[in-house]
Order: structure tokens, then C-alpha cells, then sequence
């Protein structure tokens, strides 16, 4: 699928969307599917359904303390109203969901909102409510908060955005999360709200931040050369096992950067897919690391486009 494509699966469970009306026996076990809760503010068929009536039907036709992974698909005019209006029906029903482990919010095409037009809020109240949760995923960055949170559980987080404000980086940095194993961020754009710079990260690039991590994702930024060349010297990356550099503008000097670092053959996985390197900077990588077993994703090498700035470089999500 493609980086902002609709989920498939979610704590390892398919992802299946709850239909309304549709008889028990079609529909899989509570703790079998990942469920999406979703409404289309233009279908027919929901023009007159609210969020929260689809999540009540929800409640009532599964049985609710089996339920191990939710998705939060479109709730309505995702651009003018915020993920408060869903995560808060979640949290209340926090006493009914006793078994759920992972959340994601957002989970929208882009033929139902771009990703910067998801209106997110406060993610952090589902920790609250929740701290059995080991997992927690966010689509959209515009008004997304999280204000240092303190949660013994969580295990991943993904926060994917065209542009990640800065003060919602530096709350997640900020937090205690002694469980976390997988952090995933997309850093975005300046001109779509990704206003942080390199110096936000110090923090988890010292390493003592989250002592568990074992995959750390800092993708789909304009300053990717930047990062990796914080990455070639960074503490953190001695405790990894696999790396997400993607999406970004990388080119030939973060590359060289990257490589004229500490080592990275520890590594089982370096993801580079969509960059712009060169093909002879490509082979340097795959020389460099294949040797050693590392699985590097060089895929989609793109070309600049005139008028982008100076290098014509593009991140795979903006807007």
C-alpha cells in the first residue's frame, strides 16, 4: 500500500470496517479484527449518520471487552471538526473496551481528506484513559497535541503527518515511555506545519530517552540530509535494529553522511525508499551493507522538479 493508504492491519489483526445492520454471524469474533469505525459525510447511506451512532451500533453488535484494536476512520467534516469529537466517545466507553490494546486515529484516504486537512487535538487523553494501550497511531498534523505524558504500556507510536509541529515532537520527547520499542514519525513540511528543526531531536538521538526502542522511523522531512547525518554520529542508532529514513529529500551528501558514520551492520533494516541518490550513491549503500545482511529499501528514486527550491527535492507527503 502506499504510506498514507487506508490500514490493512493493526496489532497484527486484519483490518475490517463495521458495518451497521450486518447479521452476527458475518462478521468475525471481537478479538479476531482490527475495526474501523467510519462515516461518509457524502455517501448516501450516511448522510444522516453520525460517528457516534455508528460507534454505539458498534458497542451493541460486538461485545466490546474483546475488541483489541480500534480504528478511528473518517468521523464527518474531518477538516472542521476535530478528533476530539471521536476519541473522546472512545475514552468514555473506556470501562466497556477493557481488552483494547491499539488505537489509530485518522485512518483516511486522500480522496476523503488530504493529510494535513485531518483536524487532530489532544491524543494523548487515550493514554490517559487507557494504559494497558501498547500501541497508538496518528494520521494528521494539523492541531495535533501531546503534552509530555507518563504511560507504562505503550510499546509503538506512529505519527504520520505532512507537518509534525514541533511542540507535539518535543511532548513526545518528553514523555515517559519506558516500554517503547517502535517510534515512527513523520517530520513533513515547514509549509504544511513541520516547523521542527534538527535540534528538536536531540533528545532521542543521545539515546537515554527510550531505553527499549529497537526501530526508530524519522521519515518524510525536508530535512533528511540533516537527520542523517545526525544520525552517522547519534548514540541512539547502536541500540536499533532497524532505521526509516524514507520519504524525504535525501539525496547524495545525507547518504555519504549517513555511511561515513558509525557503523550500521548491526542493522537488519534500513529503509530508504523514495530519495534521490544516484545510482552510484545507491551502489556505495547496498556495498556498504548487503554484505553484512542488512535489508536496504532503495526503492523510488525520484527527480527533481523545477521550481521546488533550489534542489527540486519533495518529501511523499505534504498537503
Amino acid at each position: 500500500m502506499s504510506d498514507a493508504d487506508r490500514l490493512h492491519e493493526l496489532l497484527g489483526l486484519p483490518a475490517v470496517d463495521f458495518q451497521r445492520g450486518s447479521k452476527g454471524e458475518d462478521r468475525p469474533s471481537a478479538g479476531a479484527a482490527a475495526w474501523r469505525i467510519s462515516v461518509d459525510p457524502y455517501a448516501s447511506d450516511d448522510a444522516n449518520v453520525t460517528w457516534e451512532d455508528a460507534f454505539n451500533a458498534f458497542l451493541e453488535a460486538v461485545d466490546p471487552s474483546g475488541v483489541e484494536a480500534l480504528i478511528i476512520g473518517q468521523w464527518g467534516e474531518t477538516y472542521e471538526q476535530t478528533s476530539a469529537y471521536p476519541i473522546g466517545l472512545v475514552v468514555a466507553a473506556a470501562g466497556r473496551l477493557t481488552s483494547l490494546r491499539a488505537v489509530f486515529v485518522g485512518d483516511l484516504t486522500a480522496e476523503e481528506a488530504e493529510i494535513s486537512w485531518i483536524e487532530q487535538s489532544d491524543v494523548t487523553t487515550l493514554l490517559t484513559a487507557f494504559p494497558d494501550l501498547t500501541h497508538l497511531g496518528v494520521r494528521g498534523g494539523t492541531d495535533v497535541l501531546f503534552p509530555p505524558v507518563k504511560h507504562a504500556s505503550l510499546r509503538g507510536l506512529t505519527m504520520e503527518s505532512g507537518g509534525l509541529p514541533a511542540e507535539a515532537l518535543r511532548g513526545v520527547l518528553d514523555s515517559e515511555l519506558p516500554a517503547l520499542e517502535r517510534l515512527d514519525l513523520w517530520l513533513g513540511v515547514s509549509a504544511y506545519g513541520g516547523d521542527a528543526v534538527l535540534p528538536d531531536l536531540a533528545p532521542l538521538l543521545a539515546g537515554s530517552r527510550f531505553p527499549r526502542l529497537r526501530h526508530l522511523g524519522l521519515r518524510n522531512s525536508e530535512l533528511q540530509n540533516e537527520i542523517a547525518a545526525a544520525i552517522g554520529s547519534a548514540p541512539v542508532v547502536a541500540q536499533l535494529r532497524s532505521l526509516d529514513l524514507s520519504n524525504g529529500t535525501l539525496g547524495d551528501e545525507g547518504a555519504a553522511a549517513l555511511l561515513d558514520g558509525q557503523p550500521l551492520t548491526h542493522l537488519t533494516s534500513l529503509d530508504l525508499h523514495h530519495h534521490f541518490l544516484t545510482e552510484a550513491m545507491e551502489r556505495r549503500v547496498l556495498e556498504a551493507l548487503e554484505p553484512h545482511g542488512v535489508s536496504v529499501d532503495l526503492s523510488g528514486r525520484c527527480e527533481p522538479w523545477n521550481g521546488l527550491g533550489p534542489e527540486g527535492r519533495y518529501t511523499a507527503v505534504a498537503e
